[in-house]
């Protein structure tokens, strides 16, 4: 779908789960929630309340089973992901989603659970830059921008690059007309008091600090991620071998 093309109807899902990151889902649902003829579903496999990985708590409005055929299947990211990423059940639901979204996309480090879910094999993507090379050990070309747009997948970069994501997709869904407009009206303008919001511009103190601080972190998702890769692995061999025998 292009953004000359009319759209009747638009499904947008945003799946949640504990200790998600709120702006990485709450920055792009201020531009979703603009655009038009848009239904708009916070997902979750349950309806219970959801606190964010700073306390923040949201209620979900439809679980995993009563979720409709999704245009858009959109998976934010956060500490949260680290459980999830093994989560069979989970990452079914992303599965079966993704055979009929028009568009499969993430912020930040969800997209570590798109390519989970094997869906990001194949495809150029994103995602927080603390993570780059665990989501390039899942088997994806990682690309260090703030949105990666590839065919019908749409990733964005570290947690505020969730609204860059957002227009990027109103772009894609509807012309850059109507981006233009939400990006005006939320006045998205950004002028940040300091030119440290990446790795290349940080200064070395900072980054290295920065870097320091999650270092345990994400040695824990490492090994995660290793896992995950191994589990990938052995479910292609064993496709391969009943595709010989078919």
């Amino acid at each position: 779908m292009t953004g000359n093309e009319q759209v009747s109807s638009l499904s947008i899902g945003i799946v949640l789960f504990p200790n998600v990151t709120q702006l990485d889902f709450t920055g792009p649902y201020e531009v979703f929630a603009k655009l038009p003829n848009a239904q708009l579903y916070l997902l979750a496999q349950t309806l219970e309340p959801i606190q964010s990985d700073r306390g923040l708590t949201f209620l979900p409005d439809t679980t995993f089973a009563q979720a409709p055929a999704l245009d858009v299947l959109f998976v934010p990211g956060g500490p949260g992901i680290d459980a999830k990423m093994e989560d069979s059940k989970f990452l079914d639901f992303l599965k079966t989603q993704a055979k009929q979204a028009r568009y499969i996309t993430s912020v930040c480090t969800g997209s570590l659970l798109l390519a989970a879910a094997g869906l990001l094999q194949g495809y150029r993507a994103t995602t927080h830059w603390r993570s780059l090379d665990l989501l390039e050990m899942l088997g994806v070309e990682t690309v260090s921008e703030r949105v990666v747009i590839d065919r019908n997948r749409i990733t964005g970069g570290g947690v505020t690059a969730g609204i860059d994501f957002g227009l990027a997709l109103a772009a894609e869904l509807f012309g850059e007309g109507i981006a233009q407009a939400i990006q005006l009206g939320i006045e998205y303008n950004p002028q940040p008091p300091f030119n440290s919001g990446s790795p290349q511009t940080a200064p070395a103190a900072v980054l290295a600090q920065v870097t320091a601080a999650s270092q345990n972190v994400q040695e824990i998702r490492r090994q995660i991620v290793q896992r995950v890769v191994t589990q990938l692995q052995t479910a292609n061999i064993s496709k391969a071998v009943e595709n010989l025998a078919s």
